[in-house]
């Protein structure tokens, strides 16, 4: 198949076309020619006004419901979501129905999405089940296809199982995912705790929760000299012991979500569930800081927390609804809406470049020669997400009817074209 992008912004860090507007042409999943103006004559020609061109990106957290929780989300439901929201690459958590805890769940994923439109991979589960009590067999897991390891929504709580846990991997220079929690610090808690929650009602979980976790974490890396990834940092703190960290020396990073650079505890006084996640959305000041390490190189990369819950676990009282959001398809958006006047090179650098690196995938670059994995995307569209245009299987967002500013027009996967 024989594809011509025309006149495009490139906005990749490593190409040295970069900030130029050219035309690129693809040919059986190539790129194999970049130029000003190209004439070949093509299966497909995408032409579209202020459109970007930039490295494929990749999601570091996402949950695909497959298999056990097929009712929330499929792996092509998952998939399609993924590639409207921009996404060439996802990793997968583990928390499925059984746990992606041994070499057969994971082949099974590997094998299953090979001919979706974005590439899926499988992160195995630490412990058995994700339950936090025996180490799964994270060897085999890996010689089969996992490419990180955690307990997914389930944060590891003990420390001497964690540590035995960094140690293991350090074998295959792989790499462990922590959702921050203690469970331990008022686990019936629904929000954060706070002056709204007071106001609200609602029990409150302490950042302190979060933040007892990021401490600790640090030191075990640190102790093991392995690396850890920390996901849904919320808190001012966290940051703050984060920055420190890498600064001490500790091979440590962290992402943050999309709607927690977005929202705050104080756009839950109409109690809507579909703002109950945990790390939970925390205080205006909290918001800010994680605003500013976006631009001071703290975060390393952004995480969607793609958690797709059915109608019955979300519409229903505050306190019952479980936690989570759909994140793929308003993920780009939300960001460039949420910090207006971002370099597009640094949003390129989070969903892409970085995750890429950290995570041991071959680095992209557009360049004549270079595999097609790319993303094609308009910074300055501004659009209304409508409930229609929702891919998931699942339609749990606070989203749905906000005007956002920045459209992803669809990825080219060396073969596959989905444009919007």
């Amino acid at each position: 198949m024989k594809i011509l992008i025309k006149q495009a912004k490139i906005v990749d860090p490593s190409s040295p076309f970069n900030g130029q507007i050219t035309d690129i042409f693809i040919e059986k999943g190539i790129i194999s020619k970049i130029s000003t103006a190209i004439n070949e004559k093509a299966d497909r020609v995408i032409e579209i006004s202020g459109l970007h061109v930039s490295p494929g990106w990749m999601d570091i957290f996402a949950n695909f419901g497959d298999p056990g929780n097929e009712f929330k989300e499929t792996l092509e439901t998952g998939a399609a979501a993924a590639a409207a929201g921009g996404y060439t690459d996802v990793l997968i958590i583990p928390n499925t129905n059984p746990a992606l805890h041994n070499k057969a769940n994971v082949e099974y994923i590997v094998q299953k999405s090979r001919s979706l439109p974005a590439n899926i991979h499988p992160i195995g589960a630490v412990t058995k089940n994700t339950e936090g009590k025996e180490l799964a067999e994270m060897y085999d897991m890996r010689a089969s296809g996992a490419v990180a390891f955690s307990d997914g929504i389930n944060c590891v709580q003990s420390s001497g199982l964690l540590v035995k846990a960094l140690q293991y991997v350090k074998a295959f220079d792989g790499i462990l995912i922590q959702v921050p929690d203690d469970k331990s610090i008022n686990p019936h808690g629904l929000m954060n705790e706070g002056i709204v929650s007071t106001q609200l009602g609602l029990p409150g979980k302490p950042a302190m929760a979060e933040e007892l976790i990021v401490a600790r974490d640090i030191k075990l890396a640190r102790y093991a000299e392995s690396r850890l990834h920390f996901t849904g940092i919320a808190s001012k703190k966290s940051i703050e012991y984060i920055k420190r960290g890498k600064e001490s020396g500790a091979s440590i990073s962290c992402s943050v979500t999309p709607y927690h650079l977005f929202f705050c505890d104080e756009d839950m006084k109409d109690y809507d569930s579909n703002l109950k996640v945990n790390p939970p959305l925390r205080t205006k000041e909290d918001k800010t800081a994680l605003q500013k390490a976006i631009h001071d190189g703290t975060v390393d990369c952004i995480a969607s927390h793609h958690l797709p819950h059915e109608y019955d676990s979300k519409v229903l009282e505050f306190e019952y609804a479980r936690y989570g959001m759909i994140g793929l398809e308003t993920a780009y958006a939300v960001l460039n809406t949420a910090i207006p006047g971002t370099a597009q090179e640094k949003w390129v650098t989070l969903l892409s470049v970085n995750p890429r690196r950290l995570f041991g995938f071959d680095p992209l670059t557009i360049e004549e020669g270079a595999k097609a994995i790319l993303t094609l995307f308009n910074p300055a569209q501004k659009w209304v997400f409508e409930e229609k245009d929702i891919r998931s299987k699942s339609k749990n967002t606070p989203f749905t009817g906000k005007e956002l500013t920045g459209k992803v027009a669809g990825i080219i996967n060396e073969e596959k074209a989905i444009i919007i």
